[in-house]
């Protein structure tokens, strides 16, 4: 957790929302010298501080609503902090709760040097990320559909199927001359018919991410394709949601950023259990657990090491250690600035 704890002679918390801001503003002493609900209106706010742009701060907690205060306060050249939401929860908690008294908090974390911070993710790849996790979106909707026509063949008891997830593999198995029920080959059709417009636009949106990436980041992108089993997909998620690898000051910075350590909650040296599990980036923790398992296909030596780690692990916990290893070497590969090295990653 890293906290803001620079000086400044004023600090505004603002708790925003998509059409109101209800926004608080403390001199150095804590004295509130604005406490005031207004539109979600730049020119508004603007106005609103400017009496204090002498030396002043703005922080807002990490909700969807923030891009448009981060990029008002870089081109205006204000001091912008991002609240991260889920360690506030835990820290401002209190019996009242409304927007007076959550941005008078968030101006109090703010001076006291208590404010947990979040990345502020810059504008120039910012879009591009959240469109790659559109994708994310519309692969499980894909997925539902494949689900669907399984959970179907499996009602009317009938012989797997196999893999449908394949054009090829449906018309092979012909899914749905299998059923004799119009409405339930109605029903089937129209989930064919879904999956493949799917495959059409995934397809196509996948090839142009591609493309973007290598503008944004050619070299980091084809590091991170080296790797066994990262693909074009967990390419891109890798690389956008990483950003800039050099934001993590170690290697055991970024693992936990992946969920792919566990946090022990202690007390008076005895170990209670764990916590934080939702704490970090949930697209890394998956794009690392995908590439543990593709990481092993037609990899013989990977084989060999994960056998290794389930004889003394087991299984379930020999793939996360795996997508532990592969985090750490993503890490070593973006820092140094180098191709992914078997030898090194499986040395003792």
């Amino acid at each position: 957790m890293r906290f803001y704890t620079h000086q400044h002679k004023f600090y505004c918390g603002i708790d925003l929302h998509a059409r109101t801001m209800y926004l608080c503003i403390l001199d150095q002493e804590g004295k509130v010298l604005q406490h005031r609900d207004i539109k979600t209106d730049p020119a508004i706010l603007l106005k609103t501080i400017a009496p204090y742009r002498e030396d002043i701060v703005v922080a807002v907690e990490c909700i969807f609503t923030w891009y448009w205060l981060a990029d008002l306060c870089s081109q205006e050249n204000i001091h912008f902090v991002l609240g991260h939401a889920l360690y506030m929860k835990a820290i401002h908690g209190g019996k009242a709760k409304n927007d007076k008294i959550d941005a008078y908090k968030i101006a109090a974390l703010l001076r006291g040097g208590m404010m947990p911070m979040a990345y502020v993710y810059p504008p120039e790849m910012r879009s591009t990320r959240d469109l790659l996790r559109r994708r994310t979106h519309l692969a499980r909707r894909r997925a539902e559909l494949i689900t669907h026509i399984q959970n179907t063949n499996h009602q009317y008891n009938f012989a797997d199927l196999g893999r449908v997830s394949r054009k090829c593999d449906r018309i092979k198995a012909k899914v749905a001359d299998r059923f004799t029920d119009t409405s339930v080959q109605k029903s089937i059709e129209l989930d064919i018919s879904l999956i493949e417009h799917y495959d059409k636009l995934l397809n196509h949106l996948e090839h142009e991410l591609s493309l973007i990436a290598k503008v944004h980041d050619a070299d980091s992108y084809f590091r991170l394709r080296s790797i066994p089993g990262v693909g074009r997909v967990l390419g891109l998620t890798i690389l956008y949601e990483i950003h800039d690898i050099h934001r993590f000051p170690s290697v055991q910075d970024f693992v936990s950023y992946c969920r792919l350590v566990k946090s022990a909650k202690e007390s008076a040296g005895k170990i209670i259990g764990s916590s934080g599990k939702k704490i970090g980036n949930a697209h890394l923790k998956w794009a690392f657990s995908e590439a543990a398992v593709l990481f092993l296909r037609r990899n013989p030596e990977a084989m060999k090491y994960r056998a290794k780690l389930e004889r003394k692990h087991g299984k379930a916990k020999s793939l996360t250690i795996l997508a532990h290893k592969l985090a750490r070497a993503v890490y070593n590969i973006l820092k140094r600035k180098e191709v992914f090295q078997p030898e090194t990653f499986f040395a003792k």
